[in-house]
């Protein structure tokens, strides 16, 4: 109950806002409870207390919220600076000094104030790849996928194992992550509509060739995204043998990898967080160089 006289202030409220440079939630999956800053208690001579401060939480975009009880859909966050309250404040209390007039000024009468909300809430996300595993069949992209991360992707040793692409998430130290999808493997005439079949290169140079050409042909802003080669199942080489070469100008780094010793694979996935987090803060700035947007906080 507020101090006699004074009127109370409103709680805090917990709130979504999209952060661009996000792609998981794995950030806010360590967590289970979060509550925003409660209103300040007022004070003597009729002094009102501050108002509690909004809990802001960084989510990536396409991030869907529900109530978790009801399954109502609260919101979908797209746009980079978007908000969604998910978990509202409570209001403050009106004290007797509110109610006060010139004939009658200690009145009795006095107005209670509202509890905040308290919600259990489910957030989805739709992922987008932030990398695309591109290759011809056992091309090694579903073991190398089940490798960097906690997919599990259906492997064999029979062409095709992929018929839809499958989605994982990278986690790297210092609260590093990035989406990573397997494409169906990419055979000659893909970008016609062909069906799947089991032609394969010997080769690898006339592999990476067909595989640009396709992707050209398939779409030119696709061809355009940057790419690296990677060369796998290093560990099928021969102790003596030397590494395979691929003439690859417009790729920004060649590696050779084996996701079954995990050789390689560390500088690999160096590589494409530079390349993803310098692809994030470009979409994330603003059109208006003298526009102010939001960072959050580290």
């Amino acid at each position: 109950m507020d101090p006699p006289g004074v009127t109370g202030v409103r709680g805090g409220s917990v709130v979504l806002m999209v952060d661009p440079q996000l792609s998981t939630l794995m950030d806010i999956s360590v967590r289970q409870h979060y509550r925003a800053e409660r209103g300040q208690h007022g004070e003597g001579s009729n002094k009102t207390g501050r108002s509690g401060e909004d809990l802001e939480i960084a989510v990536p975009p396409g991030t869907v919220a529900r109530d978790a009880d009801s399954g109502e859909e609260l919101g979908e966050l797209l746009e980079r600076g978007e908000r969604l309250v998910v978990a509202k404040g409570g209001r403050g209390g009106r004290g007797n000094a509110r109610f006060a007039t010139a004939t009658h000024q200690t009145p009795r009468r006095w107005e209670p104030g509202e509890e905040g909300e308290e919600r259990r809430v489910e957030l989805e996300l739709k992922l987008i790849a932030d990398v695309g595993l591109v290759g011809e069949p056992n091309a090694g992209k579903s073991t190398l996928l089940s490798s960097i991360s906690a997919a599990t992707p259906k492997i064999a040793d029979y062409p095709f194992t992929t018929l839809t692409p499958n989605l994982g998430v990278v986690s790297l130290p210092e609260f590093r992550s990035f989406v990573v999808a397997d494409i169906p493997g990419i055979i000659e005439g893909a970008h016609e509509g062909k069906g799947l079949g089991l032609r394969f290169a010997d080769d690898l140079q006339a592999e990476y060739d067909l595989l640009r050409e396709e992707l050209l042909r398939y779409s030119e802003t696709l061809a355009a995204t940057p790419h690296c080669m990677v060369l796998t199942k290093a560990d099928l080489l021969g102790p003596d043998a030397p590494p395979p070469s691929v003439d690859a100008p417009e790729s920004w780094g060649t590696f050779i990898i084996s996701s079954v010793t995990r050789e390689g694979l560390a500088p690999l996935l160096e590589g494409l967080w530079e390349r993803t987090r310098e692809a994030r803060l470009e979409e994330s700035a603003p059109e208006d160089p003298e526009e102010e947007w939001w960072v959050p906080e580290v």
